[in-house]
């Protein structure tokens, strides 16, 4: 017995080896048309024969140069362009080419369906045009996946893989951990709680819901990849840790959402978990872009319950009967999309002007209370007093927004 647990500890330990070997990362890209920078020479060569290959700057998001090296530029624009190239610099100097433009479109796709961008704009979309039950249950679903993906990070703290052989393609996120990666679980809870949750409430195809959840969960996990940010073995633990949280979460998300909405106390306890949560999450490790991304999720969650308990007490959430269920699809008309674009334009302007109000609010005012020099205002976001409550408070008044104010405003101008 003894001997068949160690033979079988030898030999996942060498399957974990195996999946985490950045050589493994490092064929992927190159299979992917990811390459080291020719010498200057070959650059030259190619780019008088105008088939240079496009080159890329890792960045916050892979917003890197694309030079296709045509003969017959203006003088300034070849100044610009040879200037650029000298600053085509990755993490330690690395210089890389991109050979397959489309997927690295579509990997940089991929990777942004975990970034910010696409959470402020994909959730109040939904919230505000497609069903805003499904949305808190999503979110709710989305704060603990990263909120323990992130906590787990630190804890375990292993790195990403290393560079070289690895390219990395995106640098932002460098300073936090590896394991587990939180692109693969979010990319994995958010589709399959979709699914889950729509699924007998709306009226289409099972099959195409799995389809499109099993292609979200595919492309952002193969872009972690593709980026450089992430071993196989980071992006196979996301996926199987977002299970198991998506499993232990689902059965309980109509209790949550009743608490959130009912009970009398509910926004006071919301917002002292979720601080203290955060205070926790600030104490694991030293100052990473995790600990920010982290505080705003937990904010903009917290956000996201008090909007929806003050709209179910004032009235303004009305769920639909139990006999009406399922929802028929809609008919795509001119005017439907017409009304969906306009409550996404506004709100979205909202969103913004909230978020910028408070963060020049909450920045100075922290600075204050715990006498922190303000003069540097990036180092003084580092710290934890500063950052925590900039971050949280900022993010739970857009989150507010997101449940209250915004679909207020809509009430308001005749677009709900």
């Amino acid at each position: 017995m003894r001997a068949a647990m160690g033979s079988a500890y030898i030999r996942l330990r060498r399957l974990t080896d195996s999946l985490q070997d950045p050589e493994k990362v490092a064929r992927f890209q190159r299979l992917c048309g990811v390459q080291s920078s020719p010498s200057h020479e070959e650059r030259e060569t190619q780019e008088a024969a105008g088939d240079g290959p496009s080159r890329h700057r890792g960045s916050r998001h892979q917003n890197g140069l694309v030079e296709n090296g045509a003969a017959g530029c203006s003088e300034k624009k070849e100044k610009m362009q040879a200037q650029r190239r000298n600053s085509l610099t990755g993490e330690e100097g690395q210089h890389f080419i991109i050979r397959n433009r489309l997927l690295f479109y579509l990997f940089t796709l991929g990777t942004e369906l975990g970034n910010e961008l696409f959470y402020i704009s994909f959730f109040p979309f939904w919230i505000w045009n497609v069903d805003a039950q499904v949305g808190r249950r999503v979110i709710v679903v989305w704060v603990w996946v990263m909120y323990l993906g992130q906590c787990t990070k630190d804890l375990i703290g292993w790195p990403r893989p290393p560079s070289p052989p690895v390219l990395k393609l995106e640098v932002f996120y460098n300073s936090e951990y590896g394991m587990p990666s939180t692109h693969a679980m979010a990319g994995t809870a958010i589709p399959l709680s979709l699914l889950l949750l729509t699924w007998g409430r709306w009226q289409y195809p099972f099959f195409f819901g799995l389809i499109l959840a099993i292609v979200w969960c595919t492309l952002v996990c193969l872009s972690r990849v593709y980026m450089g940010m992430h071993s196989i073995l980071d992006v196979v633990a996301g996926v199987l840790y977002a299970v198991l949280i998506l499993i232990v979460f689902h059965p309980a998300l109509d209790i949550i959402d009743n608490f959130n909405l009912t009970y009398k106390y509910a926004p006071l306890i919301i917002i002292s978990l979720h601080l203290a949560l955060g205070i926790f999450s600030f104490t694991l490790d030293t100052w990473s872009t995790s600990r920010g991304d982290t505080a705003e999720i937990l904010g903009s969650g917290a956000g996201i319950a008090c909007g929806s308990h003050v709209s179910h007490m004032l009235g303004y959430l009305k769920e639909p009967s139990p006999d009406t269920l399922p929802f028929p699809i809609p008919p795509i008309t001119v005017t439907l999309l017409g009304k969906a674009m306009l409550r996404v334009l506004m709100g979205l302007v909202v969103l913004l002007l909230i978020r910028a109000v408070m963060k020049m609010i909450t920045i100075p005012m922290a600075c204050k209370v715990f006498g922190i020099p303000c003069d540097d205002v990036r180092k003084a976001r580092q710290r934890m007093e500063v950052e925590l409550p900039y971050r949280y408070i900022t993010y739970g008044m857009v989150g507010f927004a997101v449940m209250f104010i915004v679909p207020y405003m809509f009430t308001w101008v005749g677009l709900h």
